[in-house]
């Protein structure tokens, strides 16, 4: 089984209001983001909200592979939603995938290139890079739950990439690499 975290929980600060709720292709990205998730074999999709929950819970699709987890520590950053999100990932998970709110660009084949290689080689940690260039979602193998669980929220997921080293797979995708943080650039990517 394969889960995926879709991360939504932060305060979307330089944004200026939630990413989640962004116009994306005539959808807000959150839709936009399930639509492509559910396209792929993710068995299942949890939504980690945390800090404009109650707006985004809304759009979450009620959908027999989707749900959703509310982050009571959201202000920690995105460790705490990665935490909070793999706390309910249902057993046994084989990986978890990680994907922030704004990385919409990915596309499904990527997803699915990341999730192949994973079950055949198992590594601990999986990248997906283009050209070089690491990206998102990461999957983490579920051997790595405790260790997960118990890093100190004032660390990111990637200091576990020290003891861990991951394993990379380059896919021919752009949007692995491509996130918005304003809304400048979000309007770059929605060309």
């Amino acid at each position: 089984m394969i889960t995926c975290l879709l991360l939504s929980a932060g305060h979307s600060e330089r944004f200026g209001s939630p990413k989640a709720l962004a116009p994306f292709r005539g959808k807000t990205v959150i839709e936009h983001i399930q639509q492509m998730l559910l396209e792929t074999s993710c068995d299942e999709i949890i939504v980690v909200l945390g800090a404009h929950g109650h707006q985004i819970w809304p759009l979450i699709f009620n959908h027999n592979r989707i749900r959703f987890v509310y982050n009571k520590n959201y202000n920690f950053g995105q460790l705490s939603s990665v935490q909070e999100g793999w706390r309910y990932a249902t057993e046994p998970s084989e990986g978890v995938m990680c994907l922030p709110v704004d990385c919409p660009l990915v596309q499904a084949s990527s997803i699915e290139e990341i999730i192949t290689c994973f079950k055949k080689d198992q590594p601990d940690i999986l990248v997906p890079c283009y050209q070089d260039k690491k990206g998102h979602p990461p999957i983490l193998h579920s051997r790595l739950k405790k260790d997960v669980l118990d890093l100190p929220m004032d660390r990111g997921l990637n200091s576990i990439f020290t003891d861990h080293p991951p394993k990379t797979i380059n896919i021919n995708d752009d949007g692995l690499i491509k996130s918005f943080n304003t809304k400048e650039e979000l309007e770059s990517l929605n060309k």
